[in-house]
């Protein structure tokens, strides 16, 4: 009973969190800007007031205009004073050459990434304001193909040896946020973010087994981001990330299963599309401590998500591999389609295929599809 109290304690912090960093994208229109005074947050209140006076989102296209036009008027300059023999003007002797820093520095500005990771110079709302991260639901209705009533490891500390009866309907809930701990680390560019996500698997209604929470995953992180400003094949290099991962289900022998991986975090867009590809390297353990050596083979070496976004519906496809041939070859392809209900609330629709949607069930390959309602998607 107190392991159950403590879970749901815990839901509630973390939903209380998550509905902070909500308040920050979904503003309704307020009566009047004076509204907006008695809000703490300095974001909140921003989005207040943007709400309360009409403002539109920035043009990304203006903005990437804008800086291409000043990067060209930077070499063009530079070409000027090389003909010349003539040192450029330090920064701080010619305010026109301030200006044009500052119109590349705002690339991007208002773009799908922008949106989630302030990059452009404009964009930056300050430190320690909760922001989205991942996707935020809740599926009621979570179904599996082959529930897992056996996990097993190649270290056999980590193998069950009774199975379990599983319900192959359950609960899935996802909570994710952020916050921005150190800004601009390297002029006007490099951001230090702080994360956490965590994932559910509910037996909520299998009350032979006393309705128990089958598998939660754990996943905190600290991010280092950088504003790119690249074109390749006609997507738009808006950002660089590398982070130290943390993963694992915080249990005991048997069902222990953890990883620590240094990820890559590359960011592209264009119009209403955005992919991020992120290729990652586990950190090594030692053999007798490992309770789950071969999860690269199955959760992979890298993912790549593909996210659409327009009018209020959003479509990511995520996939994963272990970039390895034979009996290595393994990975997973994951959907999630998200659309409007109201203000609020969203209709969230959830498909798995392959192997490790969790911890637990890393070596294990099953279907999933879950349907429910969400507060946040990926943009």
């Amino acid at each position: 009973m107190q392991t159950h109290a403590l879970r749901h304690a815990l839901l509630l912090i973390l939903s209380g969190a998550s509905a902070s960093a909500l308040a920050q994208e979904s503003m309704p229109t307020p009566a009047s800007p004076q509204a907006c005074f008695a809000l703490e947050t300095d974001a909140t209140r921003l989005a207040c007031y943007d709400s309360a006076l009409g403002r539109t989102p920035t043009d990304t296209r203006a903005a990437d205009a804008a800086a291409a036009a000043a990067q060209q008027a930077r070499k063009e300059a530079k070409a000027t004073a090389k003909e010349l023999d003539q040192p450029l003007p330090r920064r701080n002797e010619l305010f026109a050459h301030d200006e044009l820093d500052s119109a590349a520095a705002n690339a991007g500005r208002g773009s799908l990434l922008d949106s989630r990771w302030e990059l452009a110079k404009d964009s930056k709302l300050g430190l320690f304001q909760l922001r989205a991260y991942k996707p935020v639901y809740l599926l009621p209705a979570f179904w599996s193909s082959k529930p897992n009533e056996m996990p097993h490891s190649p270290n056999p500390n980590n193998t069950v040896t009774q199975a379990e009866e599983l319900d192959s309907t359950e609960l899935k809930f996802q909570l994710s946020f952020k916050t921005k701990v150190t800004e601009n680390l390297f002029g006007d560019n490099g951001d230090i973010w702080v994360g956490y996500t965590q994932s559910s698997r509910w037996q909520a209604y299998n009350s032979e087994l006393s309705r128990p929470f089958r598998e939660t995953n754990y996943e905190p992180e600290v991010m280092l981001t950088f504003r790119n400003g690249y074109s390749l094949f006609g997507w738009n290099g808006r950002m660089t990330g590398f982070s130290l991962n943390h993963q694992s289900n915080g249990r005991s022998d048997p069902l222990s299963r953890s990883w620590n991986r240094v990820v890559m975090n590359v960011g592209l867009d264009r119009e209403n599309w955005a992919i991020m590809l992120r290729p990652w390297y586990r950190i090594p353990e030692g053999r007798r401590d490992d309770n789950n050596p071969d999860i690269e083979d199955y959760m992979g070496r890298g993912d790549a998500t593909l996210v659409y976004n327009r009018n209020g519906h959003e479509l990511a496809i995520t996939g994963r591999h272990s970039l390895r041939s034979g009996d290595r070859s393994h990975g997973s392809l994951q959907m999630d389609y998200g659309f409007p209900i109201n203000k609020l609330l969203r209709g969230h629709v959830q498909v798995f295929d392959g192997y490790g949607e969790s911890m637990i069930d890393y070596n294990h390959r099953a279907t999933y599809i879950g349907l429910g309602v969400s507060l946040l998607e990926w943009f």
